[in-house]
């Protein structure tokens, strides 16, 4: 045990509401307003020193649990009954130690049993909130930011303990932080399946609140050089015409860098193969502009051990909603799998471990958001100057509500507003996972704990 080593104290939630300005359609779901649940965490020392950290979340419903049977009402309203239950579980879990512990702790063997009827991953996107809220208030009781955390001094267990396995004896998260983060990355735009791309397909029914509502108005006032292209996975032909149309636009503009995400809907290798295969003999020049893959088969891994080989020895290919943890990861690399996109709402204890098993592995890493307003941006692009990625990170919450980080904004301009195909991290505070106090703001927009 070290005087570093904290105790949950005091668990607080907040829920708040956020309308998009625009539908973002992904897989098959059509989302127009989320949930956003953050959590206020009072932790102690063994010293006797307190400290209260934040931690936010978007419950993306359609994201974490497609479903057919049931609404998306009623599975957001199990995922915020969810959110509530785990408040009790967190302020008696008696768990202590460094956030690491005690969060895989967690993880382990008490969000398991809290309710067995909702997916494991809704389960992990309700717990991230939590998570990171225990990581943000263990780096603030200690006044250092949460990162410099993640080693022999402050850790009471290395990788071994967490993974099983005796190459990481001896080795902490931070062994596998890049040696000099950046302060400036290259962002990710995402084309949602109804996203309009230039100014012919607008209707006149679009909002006129002064941002722009077409990928060509996005590129020239970004300067983007990154996008993310949202396919069905089920319709072969209208994916092949969408890569077509946002590949000619990418060529005109000047664009980096592409990456269609099929949203866990194919069924087969040769899905993929064909379009990246009929490109490569047509369009070779948008086929060059790939980058990864991400996600085109189902996210249940364990039951749909699908080989993916074929697909990976043409771009690399990353899992998404299947990483769900590290034990994931591993059974993705040995069906073929090349990369893992991060994301915190997986838990920032959770995208740690996966991050040291999958660079340990020579897998590739990405980060990306989950349309993440507000507080819930930081800490993702915070792990991704950290971790180091194929290219930048994932924002696309300022295309799809903005407005609701107003607050945030003000602070991190540059974070929030995404300029010259960057995001600016060098605003963020130095405590904790980087939040300021001023981003904490209760006012009546963002609602009051509860």
């Amino acid at each position: 045990m070290k005087s570093s080593d904290v105790k949950v104290r005091q668990v607080e939630i907040n829920f708040i509401p956020v309308k998009l300005r625009l539908p973002l359609k992904f897989g098959a779901e059509v989302i127009t307003s989320a949930t956003c649940a953050r959590v206020k965490m009072l932790v102690e020392t063994n010293s006797g020193h307190t400290a209260y950290g934040y931690g936010e979340t978007p419950l993306s419903v359609g994201w974490a649990w497609p479903s057919l049977s049931l609404s998306f009402l009623d599975r957001e309203s199990w995922m915020i009954a969810f959110c509530r239950k785990l408040v009790s579980h967190w302020q008696s879990c008696n768990l202590s130690g460094h956030a690491m512990e005690i969060g895989h702790a967690f993880n382990e063997k008490v969000l398991p049993e809290v309710d067995k009827n909702i997916p494991h991953l809704v389960q992990l996107i309700c717990n991230s909130a939590f998570d990171l809220a225990l990581h943000d208030a263990y780096g603030k009781v200690n006044d250092i930011s949460s990162y410099h955390s993640y080693n022999s001094q402050y850790m009471n267990h290395d990788l071994e303990y967490y993974l099983g396995d005796s190459r990481f004896a001896g080795k902490y998260p931070e062994d596998y932080f890049v040696k000099q983060p950046l302060t400036r990355l290259p962002v990710w735009h995402l084309i949602g399946g109804k996203d309009l791309l230039t100014e012919a397909e607008l209707t006149g029914n679009e909002p006129e609140d002064g941002y722009p509502v077409t990928l060509t108005e996005w590129i020239r006032r970004d300067e983007l050089k990154c996008l993310k292209i949202k396919l069905t996975g089920t319709d072969s032909q209208w994916d092949y015409r969408r890569m077509l149309a946002v590949g000619k636009i990418a060529i005109e503009y000047k664009i980096n860098y592409l990456s269609p995400d099929f949203n866990c809907l194919v069924q087969s290798p040769k899905y993929v193969n064909d379009i990246l295969d009929k490109l490569m003999l047509e369009v070779p020049e948008i086929y060059g502009k790939i980058l990864y893959v991400e996600q085109p088969f189902p996210y249940d891994l364990e039951s749909n051990r699908i080989d993916v080989h074929s697909v990976s020895s043409r771009k690399p290919l990353f899992m998404d909603e299947s990483a769900h943890d590290w034990h994931f990861v591993k059974l993705g690399y040995a069906l073929g799998w090349t990369g893992v996109a991060l994301k915190v709402c997986k838990t920032q204890t959770g995208a740690l471990l996966s991050a040291a098993w999958a660079k340990e592995h020579g897998m590739a890493i990405m980060v990306q958001d989950l349309t993440n307003p507000m507080l819930a941006m930081i800490p993702d692009v915070k792990l991704a100057t950290k971790v180091g990625t194929i290219m930048g990170v994932e924002c696309n919450a300022p295309q799809f509500y903005p407005a609701a980080s107003a607050i945030q904004e003000k602070n991190h301009p540059y974070l929030y507003q995404r300029r010259n195909g960057v995001v600016d991290l060098s605003t963020l505070g130095d405590k904790g996972l980087g939040y300021k106090n001023e981003d904490l703001s209760e006012d009546t927009h963002q609602g009051i704990f509860s």
